[in-house]
């Protein structure tokens, strides 16, 4: 489709929205629901995005690219570094951030001038909204003075409490952010959604279903790489993922008695797979030892893990 079929407007906005935070803070639900379609994976445990995964959300009015971030931690690993150096790209090339907190644990009365998140704030040039994310989930009167305390942390454009899961709060939000971007031209076509491959969604579909079957270390100690990509009879696509854990103990319980946890993480994956690309897929998947893979610069960026 091209840009003349969509009419574009005189005035139209275009700009990189960067969505920073702490681990946990909803910052990919929001991404997906303000997308209206999930493109970052969603688990309840903490450190679940480690790229920056871009959405693009496009009218004949406006392009808005969301920059979904990892959560602001302290690094251990390789891995963290490079994960911190995807947030900080994200706010170097950011229009407009969203600053999210968690309304259920919003760390009012503390130093914020300690908190990992909030020191990326610091000397920012740009519009900076707060999403107070989880609002459905406390009374009303305890929101005040969350806004209270961080509006004085803070400069903030904006404040907005929101449910990004019960999308709350998300039309007067977006609405907000549009406005903040500069006028210009589309960045990317107006017809797609992410700059990111079908193979990259694939790999964080998986990976995801790791995080939903493993407690503890496991997901944190696996990354995933396709290995393989291709359209074969009838139209079904052949998958071939490589897993990858750090020890042999790791490749023993993420295979399972008889192989059947590692079946079930390809049945849970392989029906969300043919959901995202709409057809039937053949997935295989291999379960592989790297020791260390977190702490080796070179894997890592084979991996994709470089800003």
């Amino acid at each position: 489709m091209s840009e003349q079929q969509f009419n574009i407007s005189d005035n139209f906005r275009c700009g990189y929205v960067a969505i920073i935070g702490e681990p946990n803070v909803g910052k990919s639900t929001l991404m997906n629901g303000l997308m209206g379609q999930k493109l970052s994976i969603v688990t309840p445990k903490p450190q679940t995005t480690r790229h920056k995964v871009l959405g693009l959300l496009s009218t004949n009015e406006h392009q808005v690219i969301f920059l979904d971030t990892p959560g602001i931690i302290k690094p251990k690993y390789l891995l963290h570094e490079a994960m911190m150096a995807f947030a900080s790209s994200a706010l170097e090339d950011a229009d407009v951030v969203l600053f999210m907190i968690d309304a259920t644990d919003p760390k009012v009365g503390v130093d914020l001038t300690h908190e990992e998140a909030f020191s990326r704030l610091k000397g920012l040039q740009k519009p900076v909204i707060l999403v107070i994310n989880k609002a459905d989930l406390v009374n009303k009167v305890e929101i005040l003075p969350v806004i209270d305390f961080y509006s004085k942390a803070f400069a903030f454009k904006e404040i907005f409490p929101v449910s990004a899961l019960k999308l709350d709060g998300t039309a007067d939000l977006l609405k907000a952010i549009v406005r903040e971007l500069p006028q210009h031209q589309p960045f990317y076509p107006l017809d797609i959604v992410s700059e990111q491959s079908e193979r990259f969604f694939v790999a964080e579909i998986i990976r995801e279903k790791i995080f939903e079957k493993y407690q503890q270390e496991i997901p944190y100690s696996t990354t995933v790489d396709i290995a393989e990509f291709k359209e074969r009879e009838a139209g079904k696509t052949f998958i071939s993922a490589d897993i990858y854990v750090e020890r042999d103990s790791q490749k023993g319980i993420l295979i399972g008695k008889g192989g059947e946890a590692l079946k079930q993480i390809g049945r849970w994956a392989r029906k969300d797979i043919e959901t995202f690309l709409h057809h039937p897929v053949f997935l295989e998947m291999r379960v592989k030892v790297r020791a260390d893979w977190r702490e080796d610069k070179a894997w890592l960026a084979r991996l994709g893990y470089k800003s």
